[in-house]
């Protein structure tokens, strides 16, 4: 039941929710539940927790069974697309109209259980009122397709840190650092989503793991952003 709770809070603080409902069910204070249930500590007890395992199929490998689901790429696009909805108010069903498709298409699209094209992402962002430019490297990542804009690797990098901060609700740097255990100061989070220059890898790692992704995703993104920095900032040899 302590694990079902915990599952819950953290699908709660990802999809941008309050605690408040969830007060009375496990009878602890908000404060209470986001101190006991954080995303690392919530990862580490399902992780190794014993419990049965149903036959694996040829197609499932150990690591990505051990991959906590929220912090998949497609459920964090989802929950970026899901935030988005809700914010603007729109309708499943105006969104479906919009796309040609079934109202339960866009239920499926939204929870995660279905992939999503990059065309309605942009059906999407445009209803919603939203940049779909916001969404493109949170959509290539969950597509596992390559980066489609070369010449700003930083900006790059920065777009999809962005977000991964929306998908989990534009949290205030305080719940980040919280998140973070306190490992990142409030200016390592602000230099990471808008600059100027690129982080040491380390700052990156823990922001992702602190906004529920995973950082081996970041990591190639954080290379060519680290590389085009260099080459920005190293002076022109004359001949």
């Amino acid at each position: 039941m302590d694990e079902a709770i915990g599952v819950v809070v953290v699908r709660q603080r990802a999809q941008g929710m309050p605690l408040a409902d969830l007060a009375p069910i496990a009878r602890l204070t908000e404060d209470r539940l986001r101190k006991k249930y954080d995303p690392l500590s919530v990862d580490r007890a399902l992780a190794t927790r014993d419990r049965p395992k149903p036959v694996a199929s040829a197609q499932n490998t150990a690591s990505g069974a051990s991959i906590p689901t929220l912090r998949q790429p497609g459920q964090r696009l989802a929950c970026a697309l899901t935030l988005m909805r809700n914010g603007s108010g729109r309708r499943q069903r105006e969104l479906a109209e919009k796309m040609g498709v079934h109202e339960s298409y866009i239920s499926r699209m939204l929870s995660g259980q279905r992939d999503v094209s990059w065309s309605h992402v942009r059906i999407i962002c445009e209803v919603c009122g939203t940049d779909p430019e916001l969404m493109k490297p949170l959509w290539e990542v969950s597509a596992d397709v390559q980066p489609s804009d070369t010449d700003d690797p930083v900006e790059y990098l920065r777009t999809y840190l962005r977000g991964l901060h929306y998908a989990s609700g534009s949290p205030e740097p305080r719940v980040v650092l919280a998140a973070a255990q306190h490992t990142l100061s409030a200016n390592d989070v602000h230099r990471a989503l808008h600059g100027p220059g690129v982080p040491d890898w380390p700052v990156i790692d823990r922001l992702t793991i602190a906004l529920q992704s995973l950082p081996n995703l970041a990591r190639p993104l954080w290379r060519r952003a680290q590389t085009a920095a260099e080459g920005a900032s190293s002076p022109t040899v004359l001949s």
